[in-house]
């Protein structure tokens, strides 16, 4: 890794030193626009409205528009604001850590010591891990002020930025300020459900199914040329709605409490079979099941999905994944 700041993590009078490293990457494969007819790669470049000519970036400043005028700031302008030339990361204050709403939790960063002595930093870590405090910080980078929470996370601190409290939006739906009655013996079932449902999350057992799919088939691009048939190198699973009578909410809740029971203890061929209805976020039960998933015969790199058929529901045969020789 790579830092991408240095500083000082500042509280009283103790002064840490460290670098600041990016925690999290984004592992999506980097796609370009081309022009469909001879491949050309699409470029855009950047156009003054007033003469029409390609402005190189060396000579474009920043401007603020209220509708009626505009200011124009200067990069020396931008560089005077006293927070862009600041190096450390003040300690504002330290809260308990439930009441960091995660809502407002944005980028992480990884914190390492930057001395020749790591006691400070290990220091103020332990003393985080004891009290159950994190810590609210203000610091500058790519000329912006953030606030951020400093928390542990195994032997490193992190530095995750925050939102600021006009950036998140309250959350005012009409539907939720009308009466709902739910009866003692649904809250049962449901928390049923949720206890069939119960484990330990491993965020490695997850995986971004499209993001392995589209690497899968520029694989087979590579290997096979423009004329790859996508069909060949992966099916791609659909979920088709079914037709079917309507239940109640009680009978939806009991039955996946049963089929996730039965699957649970070996019997869950049998009970994928068998697929209740599903409840409708809007109050009314529809039911819907799954169905086999259908080779699609697409030429690009997306698939068309297949019509509702009002069919009984039948088992879903296993997805085909035969990448391309």
């Amino acid at each position: 890794m790579r830092a991408i700041w240095k500083g000082a993590l500042t509280f009283g009078l103790v002064n840490v030193p460290v670098k600041v490293y990016s925690a999290t990457e984004d592992h999506d494969v980097s796609l370009h626009q081309v022009h469909n007819k001879d491949g050309g790669r699409i470029r855009y470049q950047r156009i003054c409205e007033i003469d029409g000519e390609v402005v190189p970036y060396s000579d474009i400043d920043k401007a603020y528009d209220d509708g009626e005028r505009t200011v124009v700031l200067t990069k020396e302008d931008l560089d005077s604001l006293p927070a862009e030339r600041s190096r450390e990361i003040d300690v504002v204050e330290f809260v308990p850590t439930e009441q960091v709403d995660l809502l407002t939790l944005d980028r992480a960063y990884y914190l390492e010591p930057d001395s020749t002595s790591p006691k400070a930093y290990v220091l103020l870590r332990k003393t985080l891990e004891q009290t159950d405090r994190t810590a609210i910080v203000r610091f500058s980078l790519r000329q912006k002020t953030r606030l951020a929470a400093l928390r542990v996370r195994g032997d490193v601190l992190v530095l995750q930025t925050l939102l600021w409290a006009d950036e998140v939006r309250e959350a005012a739906f009409p539907a939720l300020d009308e009466p709902v009655r739910i009866s003692a013996k649904e809250l049962e079932m449901s928390a049923s459900l949720v206890e069939s449902f119960a484990a330990d999350f491993d965020p490695s057992e997850f995986s971004d199914e499209y993001q392995d799919e589209l690497r899968t088939l520029i694989e087979a691009k590579l290997e096979k040329g423009d004329a790859l048939d996508t069909s060949e190198t992966f099916g791609e699973q659909e979920e088709e709605a079914k037709g079917g009578e309507v239940i109640d909410l009680m009978e939806a809740l009991r039955a996946s409490v049963e089929r996730s029971r039965a699957a649970r203890s070996g019997g869950g061929k049998d009970a994928g079979a068998k697929s209740p209805a599903k409840t409708s976020a809007g109050g009314g039960e529809k039911s819907t099941a799954k169905t086999p998933a259908k080779k699609t015969t697409a030429k690009g790199a997306s698939a068309k999905g297949t019509p509702a058929k009002s069919a009984p529901a039948k088992k879903a045969p296993a997805k085909k994944a035969a990448k391309a020789s």
